[in-house]
């Protein structure tokens, strides 16, 4: 059965009809005798037709509440998947924290190492620029060195 045929179909109670009755009375001694029956046919359809529809809304079957051993859990499930991703949180939050303390600590041992290999380096430039400067500051080149000696015995005799 449609959801029309259920309300144009609803049997009006007594005491409707007769309210229903007295109004259409009223109504008839009110008005304009020419009043247009189709509308009056529409009006009481909808009239019967919301009726009707409140009868049936009132008998419904309403759904059941949830027992409260169920809300119980289901309160204390939220609590625990809360405190959960509290937990996950903070526990990130800490993981993240050392994780930059270790590449800072990575990064300042990098830089230390890097100041110890230019100072090495330095120090062998310095040693280099040192040897150069003596061989470019001798009299006689090395290889020259033993006759500049003998030159030098022959000089003073």
């Amino acid at each position: 059965m449609s959801f029309k045929d259920e309300f144009e179909n609803h049997p009006a109670r007594p005491e409707e009809l007769a309210a229903g009755k007295a109004k259409e009375e009223m109504l008839h001694k009110t008005s304009d005798p020419m009043v247009d029956a189709e509308l009056e046919e529409t009006l009481k359809n909808l009239r019967s037709s919301v009726h009707a529809w409140s009868e049936a809304a009132y008998r419904r079957p309403r759904a059941a509440t949830l027992p409260e051993s169920r809300k119980v859990w289901r309160l204390a499930a939220g609590w625990a998947l809360g405190c959960a991703l509290v937990a996950g949180g903070v526990s990130g939050g800490i993981v993240e924290r050392h994780h930059r303390q270790e590449m800072a600590r990575i990064a300042v041992a990098q830089v230390e190492q890097q100041r110890l290999m230019a100072e090495q380096q330095a120090r062998e430039e310095e040693d280099l620029l040192a040897k150069v400067d003596s061989d470019v500051s001798r009299e006689v080149p090395s290889a020259m060195e033993p006759l500049a000696q003998l030159m030098a015995v022959d000089e003073t005799q």
